[in-house]
C-alpha cells in the first residue's frame, strides 16, 4: 500500500485502498458463546467444585501458587491446562471474596 503516488523510493507505487477481509471462522476457535457460558456457569453452581479443585483452592488461599500449579498440572496432564485451571480457580476465589464483602456491607 503506497501512501503517495511516487515512481521511486520507499513508498513508490499506486495509491490503493486496502481490502477489508472478514475474520476466518477458525479464528473463533475456543471462544465461548453466551449460551455455553451460561450453561457452564449453571452446572458449576449446581455441582460445585471437584475434590481436586477444592484442594487447589486451599493451596491458593494459603498463598502456595506454584504448588497449586504443580498439583493442577499433575491432575490435568499439561502445563497450559494447569495454568488455565489455576486462573479459573483464582477467579472463583476472588468472586467468593467479593460476594462475602458485599454481604458483610449489607448487614
Amino acid at each position: 500500500m503506497a501512501p503517495k503516488e511516487m515512481a521511486v523510493g520507499l513508498h513508490k507505487g499506486h495509491k490503493v485502498t486496502k481490502n477489508v477481509t472478514k475474520p476466518k471462522p477458525s479464528s473463533r476457535k475456543g471462544a465461548r458463546n453466551n449460551r455455553v457460558k451460561f450453561i457452564r456457569d449453571l452446572v458449576r453452581e449446581v455441582t460445585g467444585f471437584a475434590p481436586y479443585e477444592k484442594r487447589v483452592m486451599e493451596l491458593l488461599r494459603i498463598g502456595k501458587d506454584k504448588r497449586a500449579l504443580k498439583f493442577c498440572k499433575k491432575r490435568l496432564g499439561t502445563h497450559v491446562r494447569g495454568k488455565r485451571k489455576r486462573e479459573e480457580i483464582q477467579g472463583a476465589l476472588a468472586a467468593m471474596r467479593k460476594q462475602q464483602q458485599q454481604q458483610s456491607q449489607q448487614h
